[in-house]
């Protein structure tokens, strides 16, 4: 088992900490505090999960993301000093699993490494079959073996973010997504459906909450169990 985690940082002192609390955690880990060096060491050694800083010398965090996302779709946390909300949102639109933001606890660093390792892990998709199955010809989602009652707006963006569960889109993406034709639509249009969306799976499932708001920065799909 892959269990490899990249450290992309310039600051020795913080690169050493994160690295010895990965490794009393169990992760063998890799450093490197260059932009130019990230892409051929993932390609030579992919890692299970690439912790990301955004100010590197060489190249810039979030171009080293969009270049990894070219071949491999290797978990990516960016860590980032940024806090400006276009930041963040840009960031995960370009593929990126989470974000952290400076300054942050070692123990919080780990912790979310966990979480997206598990919830990117190959055993994932499966979950989501077990209690969610999606009929993309008819429009028809069945929940823990519930038809829900959903609009063909409503159908797709289920579909969109169960198909990454844990994967954070912002509201552009998913309005692209329902909406191909690149019409005009605003924000509150898409959290008018997530809206929706939620109180026809409540009615299903009143005790889980699949489809989690963060904001400021979009919508994600979490397997309940």
């Amino acid at each position: 088992m892959n269990n490899l985690i990249l450290i992309v940082e310039d600051e020795p002192k913080l690169a050493t900490l994160l690295g010895n609390y990965l490794s009393q955690a169990g992760y063998e880990q890799q450093w490197v505090d260059n932009g130019l060096a990230v892409l051929p060491l993932i390609r030579e050694n992919p890692p299970a999960l690439v912790l990301l800083d955004l100010m590197l010398p060489g190249r810039d965090g979030m171009d080293i993301c969009n270049d990894i996302r070219t071949f491999s779709k290797v978990p990516i946390i960016m860590v980032t000093a940024r806090v400006e909300e276009v930041d963040r949102l840009l960031g995960l639109e370009l593929g990126a699993d989470d974000y952290i933001c400076k300054p942050f606890s070692p123990r919080e660093v780990v912790t979310r490494v966990k979480t997206v390792l598990r919830r990117t892990g190959s055993q994932r998709p499966q979950d989501v079959n077990h209690f969610l199955h999606l009929d993309e010809s008819r429009y028809s989602a069945t929940l823990s073996g519930q038809e829900l009652d959903l609009t063909v707006v409503e159908f797709k963006l289920l579909s969109f973010l169960s198909a990454s569960p844990g994967r954070i889109y912002g509201r552009e993406q998913l309005i692209n997504h329902i909406y191909p034709d690149h019409r005009f639509v605003g924000d509150r249009t898409v959290d008018s459906h997530i809206k929706n969306l939620r109180k026809k799976i409540s009615i299903v499932m009143p005790e889980a909450e699949i489809i989690h708001s963060l904001y400021g920065v979009g919508y994600k799909f979490e397997v309940p169990y």
